[in-house]
């Protein structure tokens, strides 16, 4: 989820296409023979690159979110100084009591059963004709009309606030936790102590989650630690907000004096809203396009998903918004392997900041089209 764990029971990696980049040369008339004594040439500046030629900024993000220091992650250190470490950068990092911190750690459990969960390799690649049916489905779309027709207030309020539209919000839901029913069975202690102590290849940024867990208690203390329940990676409540997204972005939807993320509907709102708008979001802006890709073209993959290419440089290179689609300054390319063949798309703006809240872009699309749908605005 939110630069945390994908959706829950799904791991899905995008195979990116070999990259092939075309180029040609020019030939030039021969130059005239040079005449005796030339009088010396100007020196004229080149000109400059063209729109089609540059890149566009990158979209500003929020700085990274703190990982625990090695004094906590290095395996070859001993557990028990590894928790005295931690005790003492979180007290030091958060203003944790460290008698708070070492009392609640001795109630934490190990479990084989999370590490077998984050180190079992992905059993197949799902191209996205497998990927799609599994969240566009008549349920899932059903589900989340039914969902919309139900919060329909609230979910507008924010829409108008935050230009974050209702659908898109109740899609997020609905991908991650079925409109907020499969939200996790794991204890949050668990998980994150677990993957802290016991997982070195993530052990920094889980590690820091298990802190930022405890500076969350402080903030909200109507959150029992002991009894929170979330995914194997420690992500909790309906949008599946580790604790250091839900301490940064979370928002008190309804004006009561605290951030519920768990199953408090206004709270769960705001705060998907809301991380869409610390992201990036652009009121009124497109997601996607699908795109023509002219016979030919090579294949190209961007870098990464940052909708840097102006589109008169995706047209050169062979890839454009089919007729009637929308257009924005800058996108990203994706090409996936769909019902009927290679489908093209463009990412805009606002389709990267739904990769922000999971890096897969055929999770961002998938969002995309149920919240189509959910809108009642098709799935194209």
């Amino acid at each position: 989820m939110i630069r945390r764990s994908l959706p829950m029971r799904l791991y899905v990696i995008l195979v990116p296409l070999a990259l092939a980049l075309a180029a040609c040369a020019t030939g030039a008339t021969p130059p005239p023979p040079a005449a005796a004594n030339p009088p010396p040439s100007p020196v004229i500046p080149a000109p400059p690159a063209t729109s089609a030629e540059t890149l566009l900024p990158k979209i500003p993000q929020p700085p990274e979110r703190p990982v625990a220091p090695p004094s906590v992650t290095d395996p070859a250190i001993p557990l028990a100084q590894r928790i005295d470490a931690f005790v003492d950068y979180t007290a030091q990092a958060y203003g944790v009591d460290p008698k708070v911190i070492r009392a609640t750690l001795a109630q934490a459990e190990y479990k084989q059963s999370i590490i077998d969960a984050i180190s079992r390799p992905a059993e197949k690649v799902r191209p996205w004709r497998d990927y799609r049916p599994i969240f566009m489905n008549d349920a899932r779309i059903a589900g989340g009309k039914a969902f919309y027709a139900d919060n329909r207030a609230a979910l507008d309020r924010i829409t108008a606030s935050t230009g974050v539209p209702a659908e898109y919000i109740v899609a997020i839901i609905g991908v991650e936790t079925s409109y907020g029913k499969i939200t996790g069975n794991y204890r949050v202690l668990d998980a994150l102590y677990t993957l802290a102590f016991w997982h070195p290849k993530r052990a920094p940024f889980f590690a820091g989650e298990l802190a930022q867990l405890f500076a969350l208690a402080k903030e909200e203390p109507q959150l029992d630690v002991l009894a929170l329940k979330g995914s194997y990676a420690g992500a909790m409540g309906m949008g599946q907000f580790m604790p250091s997204s839900y301490r940064n972005w979370a928002k008190d939807g309804d004006g009561d004096g605290r951030r519920d993320l768990l199953d408090h509907k206004p709270d769960v709102f705001a705060s998907i809203a809301n991380y869409f708008v610390v992201h990036g979001w652009q009121r009124g802006g497109p997601v996607v396009a699908r795109a023509a890709r002219d016979a030919g073209a090579a294949d190209f993959v961007p870098a990464d998903l940052d909708p840097v290419y102006p589109l008169p440089l995706l047209a050169q290179k062979g890839y454009r918004p089919m007729a009637g689609e929308p257009t924005a300054d800058g996108a990203t390319l994706l090409s996936l392997d769909g019902e009927a063949g290679r489908e093209y798309w463009l990412g805009y703006r606002n389709f990267y900041v739904i990769t922000r809240y999971n890096r897969s872009p055929m999770y961002a699309l998938a969002v995309h089209q149920l919240a189509q749908a959910i809108g009642g605005n098709g799935a194209p």
